[in-house]
This record gives structure tokens, C-alpha cells and sequence, in this order.
């Protein structure tokens, strides 16, 4: 029913965001709240969930998740609340390249993902995923990889001085670990 909304988040919660859109605030299940920032405007890909005792709208800052998603939640027994930590703590090539390798231990890091549930995406998902997904230039990489270390609280100066020494090309939950590291340091 709905794509996307454009509006400003006004709340972050732990796994929600609250986007205003015209004076309505629209709750918004997504991977990573954090990655949002208050008082920005953003636009939000949705999937909007209607069932007999729930309706709930997830979201998405890219087409490539909200995909993904919609494909993670049609394996069976794997639902909306079991896809977005996937999301989350996994990267959408990364998850992908599992899935076509058929690598279940990789699978099974993920909060709530057994054996069953890893064999289940697999046997459901291989060869119908786009392999292309999340191959998109890594020049956005460093621009999420600052939303997130904001998001974690961290200053701008903090961040740009560890900026340079994180190899670009690693995944973005790659590059917030070495970005802690350093910043640790």
C-alpha cells in the first residue's frame, strides 16, 4: 500500500523511529534506528504488515533492504520481528553470498536463526536472490558509517579523524568495528 514516506524523525526508540509527515507522526519498525538522526528529514522505503490483530509499517533507508526484507520474510517460519535483526547486524551482500554458498554457520550468527530456520532461507531463497544487491558504490559506505557513529554518540571531530584510516572497502558493520577500535584507542 505504501513505498516510501519523507518526513523528519523526530524519536529514535530502540527499535522504532518516529517520522512526522505533515504534523502525523508515523512509527516506523527499522533494522537500525541509530542510523537515523533527529531532526533530519529522510526518505523511509516502507513495508506496510496488516493482519488481523496487527499493523505495523518497517522501514528501510534503501530499496536493496527493503527488498531483502520482503524476501527474508517470505521464507517460512521466518517473520517480520526475525528479519530486522538480520538486517541489522548483517550486510545485505553478505547475507545474500550466504544464502548462495549455502553457508549456514554464517546464518546462524543471527539472533534467533537455528539450523532449521538457516537450511529453511536457503532451500527458499538460492538462486532467487538479486546478487547484485548491496553492490552499490561504497562512496555512500562512509556516509552510513558516519550516521552510525553518531548514532552511537560519537562527535564529528571524533569521527572524521578515524575516518581516513577505515579501509573503504569493507562492509559497513566491518568498518564500524574498526572505526571503534581506533576510536578506542
Amino acid at each position: 500500500m505504501y513505498d516510501y514516506i519523507k518526513g523528519i524523525v523526530t524519536w529514535i526508540g530502540a527499535a522504532y523511529i518516529v517520522i512526522d509527515n505533515n504534523g502525523v507522526g508515523y512509527k516506523v519498525y527499522t533494522p537500525n534506528p541509530y542510523a537515523f538522526n533527529e531532526g533530519n528529514e529522510y526518505k523511509v522505503y516502507l513495508y506496510h504488515l496488516v493482519r488481523e490483530d496487527e499493523e505495523s509499517l518497517y522501514g528501510f533507508k534503501t530499496l536493496d533492504e527493503r527488498d531483502l526484507f520482503l524476501k527474508l520474510i517470505s521464507v517460512k517460519g521466518l517473520g517480520c520481528k526475525m528479519a530486522l535483526p538480520i538486517l541489522a547486524t548483517g550486510s545485505i551482500a553478505g547475507i545474500v553470498d550466504a544464502i548462495e554458498r549455502e553457508n549456514i554457520l554464517y546464518l546462524k550468527k543471527f539472533p534467533k536463526i537455528g539450523e532449521k530456520v538457516a537450511k529453511q532461507m536457503i532451500l527458499d531463497l538460492k538462486g532467487k536472490l538479486d546478487t547484485s544487491l548491496g553492490g552499490e558504490a561504497s562512496s555512500n559506505s562512509y556516509e552510513e558509517l558516519v550516521e552510525v557513529l553518531k548514532g552511537l554518540g560519537y562527535k564529528d571531530k571524533e569521527i572524521k579523524g578515524v575516518l581516513p584510516k577505515v579501509d573503504e572497502a569493507l562492509s559497513i558493520e566491518d568498518q564500524v568495528k574498526e572505526a571503534l577500535k581506533l576510536m578506542l584507542k
